[in-house]
C-alpha cells in the first residue's frame, strides 16, 4: 500500500504528537512529548513516496515554485477537524524530505498552558515590547497565540499579525484581527512592517525579529504607542538583549540601546520540561519585566550581564529564572527532581535551591551520585496574625502564586 501522508499525519495529532519527519530511505518518524520514533508498521520512504507527499501538501503555486527554484520552502496544511500544520520542504542529496509541526485548531489559554501569571500582565500592556525567546520547538509560538487570544477576550483592539507562515487561526472576538502570511500575504517581515503603521493597529505581532530593518521599525511602532509582540531565538534574558543590539552596525548600538530600554516591556524565555508522569511537557521559563533597575543595565553594555542577578531578586514584580520556574515544577510535583537536574541552567545552583526548600539530603544526593548540600534549617513558622479585610487595588505584574494543583501536561506546545 502506498505511502498517504494524511493518514501519517492523523496518526501524529491522536498520539499527541508535535512533528512528523519525511526522508527517502527512512521510515516516517514522529516527535512525541520531546522524543523522535519511527512509525510501527511503515518502512522506508522511496523517492516517490516524498515527492507524492508534496503533491499532497502543496496547495499554493507559488510554494511549489519556491521549492522548484531554491530547493526549500515553508507553507502551510490544514486537515479539516484535525489540526493544521506548518511544513518545512527542504531538498538532501537530491531527494525530498519534508518536516510537519502540528498546529491545534484550538488556541490553548494562558492558564491552561500553567504559563506564569507576568505572561498575563505582559498581554495586558498597551504600548511598548514584549519578547518570547527560545530555541525552536520551545513552546513560544503556543504562548503567543495564547496571550493574542487574551488580548482577543478581553478588549477591542485591531491586531495585525506577520507569520512565516500563518500557524494559529484567530477570529475575531472583542477584536479584530488581520493575520498576514510572508510569501502569499506580503514579500517579507520588513515590507510589511514599512507599511503596518498605515493600518491603524493596536497590537503587532511579528513571527521574527530577523533584521535590522523589522528590530528598527519594531522599536518605532513601540515608541509611538503600539504593543508589539515578537520572538527571537535566544536563551535567556541578557542573550536576548545582545541579540538585538547586534542588529545595528557599531555607530548605532547605542541609539539602539536608548530605543530598547525605553520600549521592552518584558523578557520570556522558555523550554519545554518533559513531565514526571512522561506524559507530556510544561513550560518552564525565565521572565524579565523590565524596572528602572533593568533599563539602567540595558543602556550600560559592561553591566548588561547582571540581568540575571535582578531576575533572581525580582519576584515582587513577577520575574523568576529559568531555574526558579524549574523548582516551582518540582515543588508541584509536574517534573521530578532528576528531569529538573538534567534541565537547569546551573545544576550545582539548582541542587542547593533544592536543598534549601526543604528536601532531605539524602534525596538530592541521589541525583548525581555525590553528597548533597547540607540543607538551610527552617526558621520556626510565626503565629498566623488574625485575618484584615485589605481592599482591592490593582497591581501592574501579578506576583508568583503557588499553584494549588498541578496544570494539564503541555504537549500542547508547538514552538
Amino acid at each position: 500500500m502506498p505511502f498517504q501522508v494524511e493518514e501519517a499525519l492523523r496518526y501524529v495529532v491522536d498520539s499527541e504528537g508535535s512533528d512528523l519527519h519525511l526522508k527517502v530511505g527512512a521510515p516516517p518518524m514522529t516527535r512525541i512529548h520531546g522524543a523522535l520514533g519511527p512509525i510501527q508498521g511503515l518502512g522506508p520512504l522511496s523517492p516517490g513516496d516524498t515527492e507524492e507527499a508534496l503533491r499532497t501538501l502543496v496547495r499554493d503555486l507559488p510554494a511549489r515554485a519556491e521549492f522548484d527554484e531554491e530547493g526549500e520552502a515553508d507553507f502551510s496544511y490544514s486537515i479539516p477537524s484535525v489540526s493544521r500544520f506548518r511544513v518545512n520542504a527542504f531538498k538532501q542529496r537530491g531527494s525530498i524530505s519534508i518536516v510537519c509541526r502540528a498546529i491545534p485548531y484550538q488556541v490553548r489559554t494562558i492558564e491552561d498552558l500553567g504559563l506564569p501569571p507576568a505572561i498575563r500582565a505582559l498581554a495586558e500592556e498597551r504600548r511598548g515590547i514584549v519578547l518570547l525567546t527560545g530555541t525552536t520547538g520551545s513552546g513560544k509560538s503556543t504562548t503567543l497565540a495564547a496571550m493574542i487570544d487574551h488580548i482577543n477576550e478581553t478588549r477591542a483592539e485591531h491586531v495585525i499579525t506577520l507569520e512565516d507562515p500563518i500557524e494559529y487561526l484567530h477570529g475575531d472576538k472583542r477584536s479584530i484581527i488581520n493575520q498576514r502570511e510572508v510569501g502569499s500575504d506580503t514579500r517579507s517581515f520588513a515590507r510589511a512592517m514599512r507599511r503596518v503603521l498605515r493600518q491603524d493597529p493596536d497590537v503587532i505581532l511579528i513571527g521574527e525579529m530577523r533584521d535590522e530593518e523589522t528590530v528598527r521599525t519594531a522599536l518605532s511602532a513601540a515608541e509611538t504607542g503600539h504593543l508589539v509582540l515578537s520572538t527571537l531565538h535566544t536563551l535567556d534574558a541578557t542573550e536576548t538583549i545582545n541579540r538585538i543590539i547586534d542588529f545595528f552596525p557599531p555607530h548605532l548600538q547605542q541609539q539602539a540601546r536608548v530605543m530598547l530600554a525605553a520600549t521592552l516591556r518584558g523578557a520570556v524565555s522558555q523550554r519545554l520540561v518533559p513531565t514526571s508522569d512522561g506524559n507530556g511537557r510544561v513550560a518552564a521559563a525565565e521572565v524579565m519585566i523590565v524596572t528602572g533597575r533593568v533599563e539602567d543595565l540595558i543602556l550600560n553594555p559592561e553591566e548588561t550581564g547582571k540581568i540575571s542577578q535582578v531576575i533572581a531578586e525580582g519576584d515582587y514584580y513577577g520575574m523568576q529564572t529559568f531555574d526558579q520556574s524549574l523548582l516551582a515544577h518540582v515543588e508541584a510535583g509536574r517534573v521530578s527532581e532528576k528531569v529538573a537536574m538534567d534541565y537547569a541552567s546551573s545544576p550545582h545552583d539548582f541542587k542547593l535551591m533544592l536543598a534549601n526548600s526543604g528536601r532531605r539530603a539524602s534525596d538530592i544526593s541521589q541525583l548525581d551520585g555525590g553528597p548533597g548540600p547540607e540543607p538551610v534549617p527552617a526558621a520556626p513558622a510565626p503565629a498566623a496574625p488574625a485575618p484584615v479585610q485589605v481592599p482591592e487595588r490593582q497591581v501592574e505584574v501579578p506576583q508568583p502564586q503557588q499553584a494549588a494543583s498541578a496544570p494539564p501536561p503541555s504537549s500542547h506546545f508547538t514552538s
